[in-house]
Formats: structure tokens, C-alpha cells, sequence
């Protein structure tokens, strides 16, 4: 069984910083892609970032410039530097990742429980 555990979210104000982390755990052979989504309530959820096992990364038009999202291999971790926050980045934001589990036969994606980011003055 493999988890991902989000720490992070909280409440800051417009124009601050925050910092997403997300640990994988469990019988892990290899991760593939790791992201960060995000849902907003009311809205569909979206990606954000993602980064590749080899780093490069992909980003939300929304967020370019503001959002740095980087991964440490040997701790199965990926990050998410957000700076710069606006209202509209409130949501709940989710950790996915691509993984071989050990003995299984296949990549499978999984999804972390989500971490509440609220930006208000």
C-alpha cells in the first residue's frame, strides 16, 4: 500500500508565501510523474504543476512565475514553493503521483487526502 501525505496549507494573506510538501510511503519501487492539483470550491479540479522523475516541469498558465514545484528523489518527496498567493489560489490542493509499487505489475496513480490553502487579508 502506498499513501502520500500533504503537509503545508494554511491560512496566509494575499501576496505571501506557502510551501506544499508531499512524502510517498509504503512499498515503493519507483515513482514516475509527480504533481500538484488543486479545487477550488464549486470548481473542477486542475492541475497546477508537475514534475517528471528527470525535473522538468509543467505549470498551470495561472500560476507561471509565481509557482515553483521541485521533487527529492531519495525522499519520495515533491514540493510546492508558492509565492506571490492571490484570492483565486484558494482550494484544496491535491498530491499525485505515478508508482510502481513493489510486486505490482504496473504504474497506478495515488492521490493524496488534500491540504486546504486559504488566501484572505
Amino acid at each position: 500500500q502506498v499513501q502520500l501525505v500533504e503537509s503545508g496549507g494554511g491560512l496566509v494573506q494575499p501576496g505571501g508565501s506557502l510551501r506544499l510538501s508531499c512524502a510517498a510511503s509504503g512499498s515503493i519501487f519507483t515513482i514516475n510523474g509527480m504533481g500538484w492539483y488543486r479545487q477550488a470550491p464549486g470548481k473542477e479540479r486542475e492541475l497546477v504543476a508537475s514534475i517528471t522523475v528527470g525535473g522538468r516541469t509543467n505549470y498551470a498558465d495561472s500560476v507561471k512565475g509565481r509557482f515553483t514545484i521541485s521533487r527529492d528523489n531519495a525522499k519520495n518527496t515533491v514540493y510546492l514553493q508558492m509565492n506571490s498567493l492571490k484570492p483565486e489560489d484558494t482550494a484544496v490542493y491535491y498530491c499525485n503521483a505515478n508508482v510502481y509499487a513493489v510486486g505490482s505489475d504496473r504504474f497506478v496513480e495515488v492521490w493524496g487526502q488534500g491540504t486546504l490553502v486559504t488566501v484572505s487579508a
